[in-house]
């Protein structure tokens, strides 16, 4: 079930949004959780399992790595229990769960990309298996490890309560396309939250941009790239092939940060604080800096589990940046089962360990000219813009050729690039190509929480006419996909 969908709008969310409201307190973490088990199990229900085999397996899990670490001295001097803690223990106890969790997620995501790796290698001719690999799975099982290894360090208890872990796991708002909550965020909230009209009404007006930004902006340029994308990448102009870089640019910005909008408000709506996940990452001035904005949930739980976990910085330069590549490496394939992701990976990683070796963060502290600021901008752009191209290729060839063409390597094949600009781009379009540059910024930032009554109104009212145009564009059955389920 898609948020931007009318049966989700008009159907789902008021039922199980009345019920809410109406019931005690006590019953709303089991209505939560049965209309997210129903939001899941509506477009995928035979991958519903997975999904349950994964809340199971973390709550047996971490229940396990609880009691090996925190037996009593009495408990632990006999010999049986010393024998039962050499055998299991919390580190390979954990070793065994994340390796339970990853395989699900290698198996459903990466196995026929390993299967073709082979074939291309040893010029083998084994069979891909055709997987289709379960909405949101990357997202669940990064939630589920969170848990998993927060009750490993001692920074929450193991919950008991199979039914809160599963709320926690499966909680629709963030269920598929997050953003990633991690466990120590949101486990006081499972047992204690308040839902009231302040919460709820800011929570209404978040959605309503989030989907405003996802069909009027996201869907609009996504038109622009495809029917840029879908051909060859000699078939059209090396202005064409910027616009389709740049329509891409913005169309996976307010789709993503359009969902993640949705899944905050709808968080409020019930009751939950989740952390923001963009912080308008098209202003950075260096690829540090836009990782600190950008999918900030990923960013920060590669940071927490896996960057601190290889040692940080504590180690010198050298193994800073080791770890580094290897976190923006796991990012990329985070992100796909193909080369092109892989190498976006690379790509940022590669700017990041540059940044680091000039000791960006010390430059950004001092004061610089106008022109210099804005050329550090500029660079940022062009290096974020040509890494969504990468990311958005079907081939690594393919996005070589149309790297190529933006800057003029290759030559364009006279008989097939005969459409003009106007052929990919009208007046609507270019109304939200402009609305995507000014909403980008954080010109309209926190407007929604203005106290002042008659900019308040007027907000409202634009809010209003927002919804409106959205569900009026969903009604006509306009191209409406998220780009992140597919990862």
């Amino acid at each position: 079930m898609l948020f931007s969908s009318m049966t989700f709008i008009f159907v789902f969310l008021p039922i199980l949004l009345f019920l809410y409201l109406i019931t005690k307190k006590e019953l709303h973490n089991p209505i939560l959780l049965i209309a997210s088990i129903i939001f899941y199990a509506w477009g995928e229900p035979k991958y519903l399992a997975i999904m349950l085999m994964t809340i199971l397996i973390n709550y047996a899990g971490a229940i396990l790595i609880e009691r090996a670490t925190s037996c009593t001295n009495e408990e632990c001097s006999s010999s049986s229990v010393k024998i039962a803690k050499r055998i299991f223990s919390p580190k390979l106890i954990l070793v065994l769960t994340i390796i339970a969790n990853l395989s699900f997620l290698i198996y459903f995501k990466y196995f026929d990309f390993l299967i073709g790796n082979l074939n291309n290698v040893f010029h083998t001719h084994i069979d891909p298996l055709n997987i289709i690999m379960p909405i949101g799975i990357s997202f669940y099982t990064f939630q589920a490890l969170s848990y998993l290894i927060d009750v490993y360090r001692g920074e929450v208890k193991a919950q008991k309560d199979i039914y809160k872990l599963a709320l926690y796991i499966c909680l629709f708002p963030q269920l598929i396309a997050g953003p990633i909550v991690k466990y120590h965020d949101i486990a006081n909230q499972i047992d204690d939250r308040e839902v009231n009209f302040e919460g709820v009404n800011i929570g209404v007006k978040r959605f309503i941009i989030g989907l405003a930004k996802k069909v009027l902006i996201a869907n609009t340029m996504a038109a622009i790239a495809d029917k840029i994308f879908t051909q060859a990448p000699d078939a059209f102009g090396h202005g064409i092939a910027w616009l389709g870089a740049i329509a891409y640019t913005f169309q996976i910005y307010f789709d993503f940060s359009g969902y993640s909008d949705m899944a905050i408000g709808l968080g409020l709506i019930f009751g939950f604080r989740f952390l923001e996940n963009f912080n308008y990452p098209y202003i950075s001035k260096s690829i540090t800096e836009f990782w600190r904005r950008w999918h900030i949930s990923l960013s920060t739980w590669f940071k927490q589990y896996v960057y601190i976990s290889l040692g940080g910085n504590r180690q010198g330069l050298i193994k800073t940046c080791r770890n580094l590549g290897i976190v923006f490496l796991l990012t990329g394939i985070w992100h796909g089962a193909a080369w092109n992701f892989v190498f976006w990976g690379i790509w940022h990683g590669f700017f990041i360990v540059l940044e680091k070796i000039l000791n960006i963060k010390e430059f950004e502290q001092k004061h610089h000219p106008v022109w210099v600021e804005i050329l550090r901008h500029v660079a940022c752009i062009f290096i974020f813009v040509i890494g969504w191209v990468f990311f958005r290729a079907d081939s690594m060839q393919y996005a070589i050729n149309y790297i190529g063409n933006m800057f003029g390597i290759v030559k364009i094949s006279a008989e097939t690039a005969v459409n003009s600009i106007s052929y990919y781009i009208d007046t609507i379009e270019i109304i939200a190509f402009i609305a995507a540059i000014i909403c980008s910024m954080p010109v309209f930032k926190n407007m929604i929480y203005i106290e002042n009554k008659i900019a308040k109104c007027f907000i409202n009212l634009w809010l209003l006419t927002m919804f409106l145009l959205s569900t009026i564009s969903i009604a006509s059955g306009t191209y409406n996909p998220f780009i992140y389920f597919r990862f």
